[in-house]
């Protein structure tokens, strides 16, 4: 059975050593008075509520699965699923970020990011159901009314309520324009929604008393495509003057799916007859509302791969240090036992290194997007603000898109670690590649992120975002230039910078004259973007170990930090080169193609 132990000393590293995170907290008035202490045994205290009591339940959730009864159109969740909801609710936890005004705790951002990344390792079925209510929090917190805050929020705060997100259609998917849901306006200022809904996660369940579903729908005179959308909550039992539940509404589930993972977590399929709802923001103009959620839920998602990866790291580097097989190929390593541990042989450590190196790769960039999100949202410079939500859109599609393609990597490299005993249910091994899987799909497709990021993040302002991250990137390389313990670290980051404006030139000049040559090359220039980024963070990660060696601190770990640079530098780095190559290769190998796939 797999086994799971918290990362709180990396966790820790990259908060206080890396990002010195309170220096950027105390600019922030809410969070002046919070100190690196607080946040240390907070975390600690979920790792423990991650490990202790969600994760038992991640295989016999997978196992057990969801429940759907046609007859009352409801859905049960596995055992144990609910009782440790309960737990979750009366510690506290849901609160963790949320507005102290709404009875939140107001902790950072990072501070709830950080504890997810522990649940989505333990159990990412179970982590989605409150999950998704965080992002529908954000959205009512940015775009709901008065009312609609004080109806719904303090709910959702407390757990005692969730939320969904309803965009997808049986005919739709990420071209929300197509939508064919229709809202009518009634006298009292409410609206009869009615359509149908698919692939909802967390889209009805036993853990709470109420689902407050945000639905995207027409009115009757929306303009067509995605600017006649509007946006709307639905629960599923309508609340009363009072706050307290009335009558069941007209949203149901019609099913839930039977998937590759993720099966503890119901996918459903949702009917709107006539469903009562009010909307939130303005008539056909939803979608600003629901980005919100949306680019929560990219964040959340490249989140959810973070703690597979880890997870699966955990247990395959447990393993390989245990299974004897071979002999070490430069000469036997245990010389009291018939075989070497499988830790010896090279692709064993690549494969293992591998997965080391994207989850704390993906956990700095994960962290450093946590702090711009709070400065973006919180931070009394209004030029703070606005230059921190420049920098976190350009990366919010990078962390959706390469950390789960990474995730992908390396649970599939972990897996084969066990070798066949990978392949093996009990294990654990080959859960984590499927529960992983859906991640590199849902809240847009990793193609649909690679076109969001060239074509809009990019292209869209001609590089100004690219070259304001450039600059970061820059001041490192001016830092370390000279520092001959830094080159291995420094020089490839300071060539692919170099490289990335000719290559962004390239391509833009190329869509310009075909807008097929950004989709042939997008996905391929997302790979070589991510590498820049955790290139940037691996460096810095190695310039704090170096200094910590330099100064005669022998802690292990900082030794083991350069070692993971070294490697991702020397091994996975330069993967770029190839994708620059293909990306180059252009439209028509894929386009001029009619005959092939006749």
């Amino acid at each position: 059975m797999p086994t799971y132990t918290p990362p709180l000393r990396d966790m820790q590293f990259v908060m206080h050593e890396l990002l010195k995170i309170t220096d950027d907290l105390k600019q922030i008035p809410r969070h002046a008075e919070i100190d690196a202490d607080t946040i240390n045994q907070v975390l600690e205290e979920g790792g423990k509520f991650a490990a202790q009591v969600v994760f038992p339940l991640n295989v016999s959730g997978d196992e057990e699965g969801c429940t759907y009864n046609a007859a009352t159109r409801e859905v049960t969740t596995p055992k144990g699923f609910k009782e440790a909801y309960r737990q979750y609710c009366e510690a506290g936890w849901p609160a963790l970020g949320c507005e102290e005004e709404f009875g939140g705790q107001g902790l950072p951002f990072v501070v709830n990011q950080m504890f997810y990344e522990m649940l989505n390792s333990a159990n990412q079925s179970w982590c989605m159901y409150p999950g998704l209510t965080h992002g529908a929090y954000a959205a009512l917190h940015a775009h709901g009314t008065k009312e609609q805050q004080q109806t719904y929020l303090h709910k959702m705060t407390h757990g005692e309520w969730t939320g969904t997100m309803c965009l997808t259609e049986p005919h739709c998917g990420t071209d929300l324009g197509l939508m064919r849901s229709k809202a009518v306006p009634q006298a009292d200022g409410t609206y009869k929604i009615t359509g149908e809904k698919i692939f909802i996660s967390a889209g009805e369940h036993d853990m709470a008393d109420n689902i407050i579903h945000l639905v995207l729908a027409r009115l009757p005179d929306a303009p067509p495509g995605i600017k006649g959308v509007s946006l709307f909550i639905v629960p599923k039992f309508l609340v009363n003057a009072d706050g307290s539940l009335g009558a069941r509404n007209g949203v149901y589930c019609g099913g839930i799916e039977h998937k590759m993972g993720i099966n503890g977590n119901a996918t459903a399929q949702i009917v709107l007859e006539d469903a009562i709802g009010t909307m939130v923001g303005q008539p056909n103009k939803g979608m600003q509302g629901m980005f919100v959620m949306m680019n929560a839920a990219r964040l959340g998602v490249g989140n959810q791969s973070l703690g597979q990866n880890e997870v699966a790291y955990q247990n395959a580097l447990a393993y390989a240090k245990e299974r004897i097989q071979m002999r070490s190929l430069s000469g036997t390593k245990a010389k009291d036992k018939p075989a070497d541990p499988i830790i010896v042989h090279p692709d064993v450590r690549k494969m293992l290194l591998t997965a080391k190196a994207y989850a704390e790769g993906g956990r700095a960039l994960a962290t450093y997007c946590s702090i711009l999100l709070e400065k973006e949202t919180y931070h009394p410079d209004e030029k703070v603000r606005k230059d921190s939500g420049e920098i976190l859109a350009l990366l919010t599609p990078i962390v959706k898109a390469f950390l789960t393609d990474n995730g992908h990597i390396a649970t599939n490299a972990c897996m084969q670690v066990f070798g066949g005993h990978g392949f093996i249910k009990q294990n654990g091994m080959e859960q984590f590649v499927r529960d992983n899987r859906i991640n590199m799909i849902y809240e847009g497709t990793n193609t649909v992120q690679s076109l969001d990021l060239l074509g809009r993040k990019v292209l869209g302002n001609n590089g100004a975002t690219l070259k304001k991250f450039g600059k970061i990137v820059g001041a490192l390389v001016m830092e370390e230039g000279v520092n001959e313990k830094m080159a291995e670290f420094i020089t490839p980051i300071a060539i692919l910078a170099d490289q990335m404006t000719k290559f962004t030139t390239e391509i833009g000049f190329k869509g310009f004259q075909n807008a097929d040559e950004v989709g042939a090359a997008a996905v391929d220039y997302l790979r070589v973007a991510g590498h820049l980024v955790f290139g940037y963070f691996w460096a810095r990660m190695a310039q704090v170990a170096l200094r910590e060696i330099a100064a005669g601190n022998t802690d292990s770990f900082y030794l083991a930090k350069v070692q993971t640079a070294r490697f991702y530098f020397a091994k996975l780095f330069p993967e770029t080169a190839t994708l620059m190559r293909t990306a180059r290769a252009g439209s028509k190998v894929l386009m001029d193609t009619d005959a092939a796939l006749a």
